[in-house]
């Protein structure tokens, strides 16, 4: 297939010619539930889909990127796409492309609605690539709901230098008429998804305004516009999934009327969700056994300075349950973004870290580059050529039982889990 030549280039003219000569897929879809934001995108959409599977809804998700397998992007009525229906649609949107120039994203989400307007099913979440105005999701003018999860400064060649431009950018997926829930923002974001909101017309559900949900020593409360429900503690670790898990219950209230969820359904997909690389415990395999008997061994794929801090938080509560257990990183991270940002709320925390370049990308940060930055923030670091060597470096520091997190880059993440397979 003839790709534009730019990797990224946010414009909606060419999917919707392909989706023309396609016959409009994206009109013969489900219900749709837009989400967009800077992090917690996959987590609310997790929580979500297992709150909707609870109750018995097929449920087809789009998210990007992909950990492991390509076919983790398109989840059709609860299932990966096979490798035989993947295959086939993405042949069948190349030939109807022809050699139009057309960007990888863009193929591969016409390529998803094709596959799920083949497929019955009760609702379709569907998770923005990047921005939200001009992302090749954007395509659909009344979807059920949308949601917008915290925004950070991410992107910034593409979507602007400030918060007030990214969250501009990113509220572009509110529609006239269609409520959207907003997770907790800064005021600068905030102020910016109003104002569009204002223009467009869209009913907004704020955080600190009209939705709460606090962390209770038994799981946390959940409080929509003057009514309070109990709920257990998310499947997923850290106070900022209760954030995501309460967002993904301001959804499921907002859609409600199309598709109704008892309070046991929506407290079993708090409780139940999965979603891999998000503080995943990691049991079995090649990789714990490296570490001595007792250990932990841990994984996260969030890759911003808002993911580290929600990682570190979770890492001060660690502490605070087990002073006597060493915390120590293995990181790997991309070139995209400066890497301080990243490791700074880790210093004074950790033990060490081991760095890694990640294996088999191009943009991969070289490891001896993370180490030195590292060591500049106060945080004993040394590179290490592979994952499993420094798993076994970050053991050895310690001499006993020690938690190790592995963590940096989404990409870093899907290396590690493709070794756990």
């Amino acid at each position: 297939m003839a790709l534009h030549p730019k990797e990224i280039d946010l414009s909606l003219d060419r999917l919707w010619r392909l989706l023309d000569r396609l016959d409009h897929p994206e009109d013969k879809l489900p219900p749709v539930v837009h989400v967009a934001g800077t992090n917690g995108k996959g987590s609310t959409l997790a929580f979500l889909r297992a709150m909707l599977e609870a109750e018995g809804y097929a449920v087809h998700a789009y998210i990007s990127p992909h950990l492991a397998r390509f076919n983790e992007r398109i989840r059709l009525a609860g299932e990966l796409i096979s490798d035989t229906a993947l295959s086939a649609v993405l042949a069948e949107c190349e030939q109807a492309n022809a050699d139009d120039p057309i960007t990888f994203f863009e193929v591969t989400t016409a390529a998803a609605f094709l596959a799920y307007s083949r497929h019955p099913a009760d609702v379709l979440l569907l998770e923005v690539g990047l921005g939200g105005r001009l992302d090749a999701t954007n395509v659909f003018e009344k979807p059920l709901a949308t949601a917008i999860t915290p925004i950070d400064i991410d992107h910034t060649r593409f979507l602007g230098d400030t918060l007030t431009e990214i969250a501009g950018e990113k509220a572009g997926i509110l529609k006239a008429g269609v409520p959207s829930a907003i997770a907790a923002q800064s005021g600068e974001a905030l102020t910016a998804i109003e104002k569009r909101a204002e223009a467009v017309g869209a009913p907004l559900v704020r955080h600190g305004l009209d939705w709460e949900a606090k962390p209770e020593p038994d799981g946390f409360s959940f409080h929509l516009r003057g009514v309070s429900q109990h709920y257990p503690a998310p499947s997923l670790p850290g106070d900022h999934q209760i954030a995501n898990a309460g967002l993904a219950l301001v959804l499921a209230h907002l859609i409600e009327d199309r598709l109704p969820t008892s309070v046991a359904s929506r407290q079993a997909g708090v409780s139940g969700a999965v979603w891999p690389a998000r503080m995943q415990h990691l049991v079995g395999g090649a990789l714990p056994a490296l570490l001595p008997e007792g250990s932990e061994l841990w994984l996260d794929g969030g890759h911003n300075r808002h993911a580290a801090a929600a990682v570190a938080a979770v890492l001060k509560d660690w502490r605070t349950r087990r002073p006597e257990r060493p915390v120590w990183l293995v990181v790997g991270l991309l070139d995209t973004r400066p890497p301080e940002e990243y490791l700074a709320p880790f210093a004074g925390l950790v033990g060490g870290v081991r760095t890694v370049t990640i294996p088999g990308e191009v943009a991969a940060l070289p490891a001896d580059t993370i180490a030195h930055v590292a060591e500049n923030l106060g945080i004993p670091a040394e590179a290490s050529d592979t994952v499993e060597a420094a798993v076994t470096a970050a053991a050895h520091n310690v001499g006993g039982p020690v938690t190790v997190l592995i963590c940096g880059s989404l990409y870093f993440a899907g290396a590690v889990l493709r070794m756990m397979n």
